[in-house]
């Protein structure tokens, strides 16, 4: 069993509301997204950064606590287009969607930096990897 297996199971099971067809769903999804941002892992922590949400990103990489992030926030953050793309590969409704990741992100990156670091970008393509092949 890969990493990413173990990680979906965690986030999956971690996860209320929606059937487990559809969760899985949308973990990929969300790994496709943070494949597909610019920098991956890292790239998206920034861009939480740059938009004031450093603290709330670096929660989720961090050992701690998990801050929440609300569906407003994420439309700050990853832009329209990118929740929109996002939300067709769900099938669901951009509201929807940013409301289903803001539910999921904070625990992916979580499980992605169980050492409390973001893995380099091989590690994490590594990972990705590992994902598809589950």
């Amino acid at each position: 069993m890969g990493l990413l297996d173990g990680l979906a199971g965690q986030v999956l099971g971690s996860l209320s509301g929606a059937g487990g067809a559809q969760q899985g769903g949308a973990l990929g999804a969300i790994m496709n997204m943070i494949a597909q941002q610019p920098g991956g892992l890292q790239g998206l922590i920034d861009a939480f950064e740059r938009n004031g949400l450093g603290g709330v990103a670096a929660s989720w990489v961090g050992n701690g606590a998990n801050l929440p992030v609300s569906a407003e926030q994420l439309q700050s953050v990853l832009g329209s287009d990118q929740l929109g793309s996002l939300a067709a590969a769900l099938g669901f409704s951009p509201q929807d969607a940013s409301a289903q990741l803001a539910e999921a992100l904070p625990q992916v990156v979580d499980k992605l930096t169980p050492q409390g670091a973001v893995p380099d970008e091989a590690t994490f393509g590594s990972l990705l990897a590992s994902f598809g092949k589950g």
